[in-house]
């Protein structure tokens, strides 16, 4: 929106305008430089802003499983948040990288090519602090990994695939795999350096350590999936109903499901003395009489009461009462 100008103002240019202290030329001059959109060839702009915004979505939900899964695997807070979500030429955030480096290395199956994670080594010495036994408050000098240290976060990073996988499933199927872990920038050269990528910069806290994750996406790679990555097609496909083979298919899937079935005599509560003494023809006493019918377990829950019996020589059990949802099984 253009500047108003006050009355003031006005005059003032007017009463330049008249005595010749401003030219209409150069006003004219300036007004149309500012139509013209400075254009950098070196780095051309392949992924709209929409696209972007989509790959946004996709990040702040892989950040909140991440930040989930983390919390769980080093048992300490951690919160991850999307910073900037934006488009560079590969070597600029190659050359930004600092040497050693955490990269990881993932090959975005059944897409050609290979995306990059890259963590702060501060952050990644509070991990592996907390993995190897610490609180992950130490401050640790900069340093390369030993084997074992590489060998804990490979192990840790495989178990940060299925993440991905999940992130990206309203888009594609993917089957993410990890490459390789390198902690030189110079051997992460997974596209060429003046190819397009998308940069997500997130920010990751691990207790009191805080840090970046940068995840590289480069244009080659998502380049068939673009017409994916808009916010229509997202949310469309996010709210897609289900069609009537799809549900025989799941109903039929759910049948056949194999569910495990226990049937429970009866139980008690016995002191460990008394299981540490218990010898060969001691009798334990179960809260259930001879008369009272057997409880039938699928998985956990009680859903039907039987009678005990024999059927072709083979013990058996005879369903007599389902148990509904709030009935009492006794």
């Amino acid at each position: 929106m253009s500047e108003v100008l006050s009355q003031s103002e006005i005059d003032a240019l007017l009463q330049a305008l008249s005595s010749g202290e401003v030219d209409v030329k150069e006003i004219q001059e300036v007004e149309s430089s500012t139509k013209v959109k400075k254009y950098d060839f070196r780095n051309p702009q392949k992924i709209a802003k929409d696209q972007l915004r989509t790959l946004e979505i996709i990040h702040e939900n892989f950040g909140r499983l991440f930040q989930t899964f983390l919390s769980g695997y080093l048992r300490a807070p951690v919160k991850i948040s999307i910073l900037t979500v934006d488009q560079f030429a590969y070597s600029e955030f190659s050359n930004a990288i600092s040497n050693p480096a955490f990269l990881s290395i993932i090959d975005f199956n059944p897409l050609n090519g290979q995306i990059l994670m890259d963590i702060s080594t501060n952050v990644v010495y509070a991990i592996l602090d907390r993995l190897l036994g610490g609180d992950g408050t130490e401050k640790q000098e900069v340093r390369a990994f030993t084997e074992i240290e590489l060998s804990l976060l490979d192990n840790m990073m495989v178990k940060v695939m299925p993440l991905i996988q999940e992130a990206w499933s309203n888009v594609i199927q993917l089957k993410p795999k990890l490459d390789k872990i390198e902690i030189n920038p110079q051997f992460a050269q997974i596209v060429p350096p003046n190819e397009t990528i998308a940069l997500v910069t997130m920010n990751i806290e691990v207790g009191s350590t805080e840090g970046m994750l940068n995840i590289c996406v480069p244009h080659l790679v998502i380049e068939p999936i673009l017409d994916k990555l808009s916010t229509k097609y997202w949310f469309s496909t996010a709210q897609k109903d289900l069609s009537e083979k799809e549900m025989q298919v799941i109903r039929q899937r759910m049948l056949d499901t194999r569910v495990p079935v226990k049937v429970e005599l009866g139980s008690t509560r016995v002191r460990i003395q008394d299981v540490l003494d218990l010898q060969k023809g001691d009798v334990i006493k179960l809260d259930r009489g001879i008369d009272d019918m057997a409880k039938v377990r699928i998985g956990s829950q009680v859903k039907f009461l039987g009678d005990i019996g024999v059927s072709r020589n083979k013990m058996a059990i005879k369903i007599v009462k389902v148990v509904k949802d709030g009935d009492e099984d006794d």
